[in-house]
């Protein structure tokens, strides 16, 4: 099954959100889904899904809907997660510590290798059996361990200069929670983000809505 290229950033964004209603789908014991029915599960149109997944192919059949394990299977491998992907996360305050406690990047086949951090009275402790270390041992630990995504979760300061001991050693994929627009080759990927637009976005549409409500009230 070819994918089609070209296909939008918005699209390829629904699909972790896919992924993950399918999941709960496949635990729950569910073999086969309409798009009707999934689209009242997960917010988006019928005709959404059917549009979003027919950008990778055919999938569906009509009067039988989706099978649910195929499309999760399907859905995992056009996300990469056939693959596993060594990571390490620089920047061990309690935003990294948290991305280091969350089990569920470990099932979908992210292995974090190393944690590093500057503050000496982090080094040395253990986080679910990853020890934290000195930030100066990033560049040999990456040089001996090859490691397929980088994760920042330092001040935007210090960001660019962590980027680029990731790209010196062949890190290919980066996740950045730094205030900060990146520099880095084209063959190398970032996703941000940013928690403060993320917050903005929210008050943005609470406002919104405030004032939606405002002038029913006054009509």
């Amino acid at each position: 099954m070819e994918k089609k290229r070209n296909i939008s950033m918005v699209v390829i964004k629904r699909l972790p959100k896919y992924h993950r209603y399918l999941s709960e789908l496949l635990k729950n014991g569910v073999d086969r889904i309409s798009s009707k029915d999934l689209s009242e599960k997960i917010g988006f149109t019928a005709s959404q899904i059917r549009q979003d997944l027919n950008c990778f192919g055919d999938f569906g059949q009509q009067g039988y809907g989706y099978n649910v394990r195929d499309l999760y299977n399907e859905i995992s491998g056009i996300l990469g997660l056939t693959k596993q992907y060594k990571t390490v996360i620089v920047g061990a305050g309690n935003l990294g510590q948290a991305i280091a406690n969350y089990t569920r990047f470990e099932r979908l086949g992210f292995s974090l290798e190393g944690i590093f951090d500057v503050n000496p009275k982090l080094i040395g402790i253990r986080i679910r059996d990853v020890e934290i270390r000195d930030i100066d041992e990033l560049d040999s630990f990456l040089r001996s361990n090859p490691v397929q995504i980088g994760i920042i979760c330092v001040p935007k300061t210090n960001a660019q200069k962590i980027t680029n001991t990731f790209v010196d050693n062949g890190v290919k994929g980066i996740w950045n929670f730094a205030p900060v627009d990146l520099i880095t080759p084209k063959d190398v990927m970032v996703e941000n983000v940013h928690l403060s637009e993320s917050l903005l976005t929210l008050t943005y549409l609470l406002n919104e809505y405030e004032k939606e409500k405002n002038e029913e009230e006054d009509d």
